[in-house]
């Protein structure tokens, strides 16, 4: 499989990853929603089907979508470490093309949230300014494009990531390869969704579970792009937490798999 291949199938199964998976948290955070209020189920379960469907569609270059993965496989000996900056490459551009199209997709309800008075006056400072400085409350849409956690600890919060991604990339390993040596079958794709699912209902409760570096840092820096008035900060000094934990995560996944299964 060529370099173009690879490239053009990880960003476009990325890309879908991301505007379904932003689309559920847009879907549940905006008043003028149908799905408002719908639940941390229904993220959980929305970023599931993200994957499965951006994984299908990426089949041809074995759909890692995910650079920890990538990483986690180059070590267990499936792909050759050559190929990871193209894999790497794609998935971020991908990613970031997902958070634009949820923009397109929300553009409405994005301008009703950001001129509602109600939504402005949870992160507004003394002059009547979003705060663009607030942490826990960097941005009253940041959430739809990455991750915070619910409090704010850098050891708690990298090792949740660094765990998550674990059992997430080990899961991948652990199910077999498909028949190109690139990534899991049919069959498995559908129980790595699954495998999201679960992680994101158990684990993600802390940080809203990254779990992978594009998810969040490609949608980061679309949201501190785009042309969003009140949109507030994009909480710059937490972003390295979910591209380094998961970061980790893969790797550890991948030396726990040489060790214990090969």
């Amino acid at each position: 499989m060529s370099s173009s291949d690879i490239f053009l199938s990880e960003t476009i199964g990325t890309a879908v990853l991301l505007l379904m998976g932003g689309g559920v948290c847009a879907a549940v955070t905006f008043k003028r929603s149908k799905a408002h209020n719908a639940g941390w189920v229904a993220i959980t379960f929305g970023w599931g089907f993200a994957v499965l469907t951006g994984a299908y569609i990426a089949a041809k270059s074995g759909a890692h979508l995910n650079p920890a993965v990538t990483i986690g496989l180059a070590i267990k000996g499936a792909v050759a470490w050559s190929q990871v900056p193209v894999y790497l490459a794609g998935e971020m551009l991908g990613a970031m093309i997902g958070a634009v199209l949820v923009w397109v997709v929300y553009y409405g309800q994005f301008r009703a949230h950001l001129t509602d008075p109600e939504v402005l006056a949870d992160h507004t400072g003394e002059e009547g300014m979003v705060d663009q400085a607030a942490a826990p409350k960097a941005g009253p849409v940041l959430g739809i494009f990455s991750t915070g956690p619910e409090i704010r600890n850098v050891v708690q919060n990298l090792a949740t990531e660094i765990i998550a991604t674990t059992v997430l990339v080990l899961s991948i390993l652990t199910l077999g390869l498909s028949d190109n040596g690139k990534g899991v079958g049919v069959i498995g794709t559908l129980l790595v969704a699954l495998v999201v699912v679960g992680i994101g209902l158990s684990l993600g409760g802390p940080t809203g579970y990254a779990i992978n570096p594009v998810r969040d840092l490609g949608p980061r820096i679309v949201h501190a792009l785009l042309p969003l008035p009140n949109k507030g900060g994009s909480d710059w000094g937490y972003a390295w937490i979910p591209v380094v934990g998961p970061l980790i995560g893969g790797a550890l996944a991948g030396a726990i798999y040489q060790v214990a299964f090969a």
